[in-house]
């Protein structure tokens, strides 16, 4: 089974080009949180007129990739520690009611090697030790979920979240190990078919998350140099 589109509303044409051209550079950290984007420089960057600059601009902002603050130029998002904490929030209702979507509509026959697939990517991920990598492992994980589940709602609403920023900000091998063995356990709750458990997991791993950031926060803080 093929992957959709989780949003639902990706741009079209040059625009799309400029949209998952931040995508991939983000997932590559060629891009970082609080990176400004001056519209020119991405129009000669990805070779495309200025308004399909703008309206990948847009379609970035309506998935939470992108800041369009009034009288500043576009921004990638960066969270300072309440809203983290406010993304956080929603992520653990969302994450929760991914999973145990995904795990009541989950058919073997349908379904199996979406989730083989992206078990086998998380692990080879973690092993190559490449954080760019394994942000396009999370990434096809979190649409096997979605396409699984096939909630169009949930498919539109939970790539705006902020997690992708979220992870981005503070990327770290623990936070990676983190996300790895609780995807495989959320993985393994779904092919089972137990919405319960899977919800549990999820909400867990969000908790994880949470702590595993109260941490860098507090070891950053006293590392002026970081």
């Amino acid at each position: 089974m093929k992957i959709g589109n989780p949003t639902g509303a990706e741009p079209m044409g040059s625009s799309r080009q400029v949209y998952t051209g931040i995508l991939r550079e983000l997932d590559d950290q060629r891009m970082v949180p609080g990176q400004r984007l001056i519209e020119t420089e991405l129009a000669v960057h990805y070779s495309v007129g200025r308004n399909a600059v703008r309206e990948a601009m847009q379609h970035l902002a309506a998935r939470g990739i992108v800041d369009l603050s009034p009288n500043r130029s576009p921004s990638i998002r960066t969270f300072d520690r309440e809203e983290g904490f406010e993304v956080l929030a929603v992520a653990d209702v969302m994450t929760r009611l991914v999973a145990r979507t995904a795990a009541l509509t989950y058919k073997a026959t349908d379904h199996q090697n979406l989730l083989v697939n992206a078990a086998e990517g998380i692990k080879s991920a973690l092993s190559k030790g490449d954080p760019r990598i394994f942000n396009r492992a999370r990434r096809y994980f979190y649409r096997a979920l979605l396409d699984i589940g096939a909630n169009r709602e949930l498919q539109r609403l939970f790539p705006a979240i902020g997690m992708h920023i979220l992870h981005l900000q503070y990327a770290s091998p623990k936070l990676q190990q983190i996300r790895h063995d609780d995807y495989l356990a959320i993985i393994d709750a779904v092919k089972g078919g137990d919405a319960v458990l899977a919800e549990t997991v999820a909400a867990k791993h969000v908790k994880n998350v949470r702590i595993a950031i109260e941490e860098l926060q507090e070891e950053w803080s006293i590392e002026p140099s970081r």
